[in-house]
């Protein structure tokens, strides 16, 4: 790090390639950037990436009012999980990876690494939040038969999909303190392999599904978003697992129980 901006962080670089920095602090990123080519590399081919997935999504993409304060949450959370020692290392890639998440959600487009080429067709992490829609739209609306395994049996219902999934120690994860509560969950196919889906309910009546599925590419990703109508979901790839969370609720709350999810399959 320079004296100029001894505190630049991944989200502030993610920030700056997406033009949602302020004009002072962008000045000063020029300057850092000046000074470290191989950050500025990152950054253009981001810009490069952006652009490209841009023009291919551009007909899908949508964008709310308020998205440019989850942009600013993310990178307020990566300044503040920078100083905290041990956890915070996996605390401060989850908060870089909200903010550039965010960043591709307010600007109207998915996250700038979603393709490593424009031309290739859809993978597991691509048809992974289509899934997710379609199990939320099918089951969530079902008022006498949603799950096949009711909160009661929750041991049971962890057991049984992690079974399974060949999952030792499946986590059903607690979203009490975000307000709701497990309604149940059921077995289902995503990708052609058996995976599991959680269902949820507020006090409210409204719903919201944790998907999870195995990914054959055993790669990472960043937290994504996609939206198709009122339906929205984050999702995202860890390891050998893929992960989605989809609700007609407020991209803020959906964003919570993400994380909180986050945290709970990653402990």
């Amino acid at each position: 790090m320079n004296d100029r901006k001894p505190t630049v962080t991944e989200a502030d670089l993610h920030a700056f390639a997406d033009g949602l920095l302020p004009p002072e602090e962008r000045t000063e990123l020029e300057a850092w950037l000046a000074g470290n080519p191989e950050d500025a590399a990152a950054v253009a081919a981001w810009q490069a990436q952006n652009d490209d997935i841009r023009a291919m999504f551009a007909p899908y993409a949508t964008a709310k009012d308020g998205d440019a304060d989850l942009v600013l949450k993310g990178r307020k959370i990566s300044a503040e999980r920078t100083a905290t020692p041990q956890r915070s290392r996996r605390l401060m890639m989850l908060a870089a990876s909200l903010a550039l998440f965010f960043a591709g959600a307010a600007a109207g487009r998915f996250g700038p690494d979603l393709f490593a080429k424009p031309e290739l067709q859809l993978t597991a992490i691509e048809a992974l939040p289509q899934q997710a829609h379609s199990a939320f739209v099918v089951y969530a609306s079902d008022v006498r038969h949603p799950v096949e395994v009711g909160a009661d049996q929750e041991a049971h219902l962890a057991t049984w999909l992690g079974k399974r999934m060949n999952i030792a120690g499946l986590k059903v994860p607690s979203l009490q303190t975000l307000g709701f509560q497990l309604v149940g969950g059921r077995l289902l196919p995503i990708n052609g392999t058996p995976g599991a889906l959680f269902m949820y309910e507020n006090a409210s009546g409204q719903r919201l599904t944790v998907l999870v599925g195995r990914n054959s590419g055993n790669s990472t990703t960043s937290f994504r978003f996609a939206s198709s109508g009122d339906v929205e979901t984050f999702y995202w790839i860890d390891g050998d697992l893929g992960y989605a969370v989809t609700g007609e609720i407020s991209r803020d709350m959906l964003r919570q129980v993400a994380d909180e999810c986050y945290k709970q399959f990653s402990s």
